[in-house]
């Protein structure tokens, strides 16, 4: 099942039509789609397509499949060529169109020392005809980012760079479109948006069904999934007490710090730069207070990776004990609504940001939370859904109802905004997923089918 990506294909489209050189860059991390967007892609070149996945292997075993690939494609003998430059002279040879698809790059790439190969394909792309589309994939996202400093040999090389993201809550929802807003919140909420991921629910059965029968189980998908994937991947370059730390929600610096037991600040700095160079957290911080480092927060990008640290991680001992549906039951049910109605504020803001790159947001500059401090009082607190108009601030609520959203509720949630000191309120507006029980000119009122609206 193909969903999505209907911007990416069109560069693809472009790409491949052009008359001119072409070589695309692609990367993003494992199981987000990379290699079956290129495939969808590719069926619309007109002629022979190569696709070849590297290995972690020497360079000579790499060029040996490699030409492999090629012969195959072609329909000819087994070819055998010593260097790179010699197979792609010998492609360039050919008077058909072909499209070169070179999978994990970083494997190639890491099969000679410093950046040897990155300079052999900095020399076939400079010479490559335009009947040769070339396109590099890979997975490292670190890596492949390497590709694109000005001190690589590929810097400026690449005719289109795509990177691949995981699914929003709207896209990741077409896997899921019978099901309803509240019950849509809760896949995304619960497992994110890696199209892996997604295609190996069972929607016939709930979220917390799948939650049972694929993630609990040592050997279930989805555990597979995160610890001998996700985790893997990325596990020499950070202490795991990090995400733990992160679990269900966001932390500041100090507050990692100081679980984690780190003394040198060093050390915990290049950790976390690593993990939000693999993408694998965000930094985020208020719209009202974008410089200001003590208001900077860390959290996990991935849901479902969330989900694993909030309620797996370190529970191997009682989830053996009490088995998957008990532990599920005492462990995880009383506090699982809690964690997926957090989520849901990031769908509303998901929501908005979609509005935008629609051009349906005018006049809005910025949006995220925002912090507030009363000295008065002494308290200090944050709004989860705020729009930047310069000169004022719209303020939204997101409630995850299975029912609809009454006028004292709505009330009662604009007082708090009216009580903040010293702010410019401009618009206060509620979205619920269960609707409203009255309309209104005083409130913007967004309901769950609106945030699953066909326009967007």
């Amino acid at each position: 099942m193909f969903v999505g990506r209907e911007k990416e294909l069109g560069i693809f489209e472009e790409q491949f039509s052009s008359p001119s050189k072409t070589a695309v860059l692609v990367y993003g991390k494992r199981r987000v789609g990379k290699s079956t967007l290129i495939s969808k892609a590719a069926k619309s070149f007109e002629g022979t397509v190569v696709e070849h996945l590297c290995v972690q292997s020497t360079f000579e075993g790499n060029i040996e499949l490699l030409c492999r690939s090629v012969s195959k494609s072609l329909g000819l003998p087994q070819l055998r060529f010593n260097s790179l430059y010699d197979l792609f002279d010998f492609l360039k040879s050919r008077e058909e169109p072909l499209l070169i698809v070179i999978d994990e790059y970083q494997y190639l790439k890491e099969s000679l020392k410093g950046a040897q190969i990155d300079s052999y394909f900095q020399a076939i792309i400079d010479t490559l005809p335009p009947h040769i589309k070339l396109v590099l994939c890979g997975s490292y996202i670190t890596v492949m980012r390497e590709l694109l400093e000005e001190g690589n040999p590929l810097f400026g090389r690449f005719t289109a760079i795509l990177h691949v993201e995981e699914f929003d809550y709207y896209d990741a929802a077409r896997f899921f479109p019978d099901k309803s807003p509240y019950e849509k919140a809760a896949y995304y909420g619960m497992f994110g948006g890696s199209p892996y991921v997604l295609s190996i629910l069972n929607y016939d059965k709930t979220p917390a069904e799948n939650m049972v029968e694929l993630l609990l189980p040592e050997t279930g998908l989805l555990r597979t999934h995160i610890e001998n994937v996700m985790l893997k991947e990325i596990q020499r370059a950070f202490d795991v007490r990090i995400l733990e730390a992160l679990g269900n929600g966001k932390k500041r610096y100090s507050e990692i710090r100081a679980i984690v037991g780190e003394q040198s600040n060093g050390l915990l700095d290049k950790q976390l730069k690593n993990l939000l160079n693999m993408e694998t957290i965000r930094k985020t911080s208020p719209i009202n207070r974008r410089s200001d480092k003590k208001k900077q927060f860390y959290e996990i990008s991935d849901n479902l990776m969330r989900l694993y640290f909030a309620f797996l991680f370190g529970n191997a001992a009682p989830l053996a004990n009490l088995g998957e549906r008990a532990f599920y039951e005492s462990e995880i049910a009383p506090s699982l609504r809690q964690f997926v109605d957090r989520r849901f504020e990031s769908i509303a803001l998901q929501y908005f940001k979609r509005l935008a790159r629609a051009g349906r947001l005018k006049g809005a500059r910025d949006f995220g939370s925002y912090w507030y401090d009363d000295p008065t009082t002494k308290t200090n607190g944050e709004f989860d859904c705020v729009l930047d108009r310069g000169s004022t601030f719209d303020f939204y609520e997101s409630k995850r109802f299975d029912r609809p959203m009454k006028r004292a509720e709505c009330d009662a949630e604009a007082m708090q905004v009216h009580a903040i000191p010293d702010v410019r309120v401009g618009a206060i507006g509620f979205i619920c997923t269960g609707g409203f029980d009255f309309s209104s000119e005083d409130y913007h009122l967004i309901e769950g089918e609106d945030l699953y609206a066909e326009d967007l």
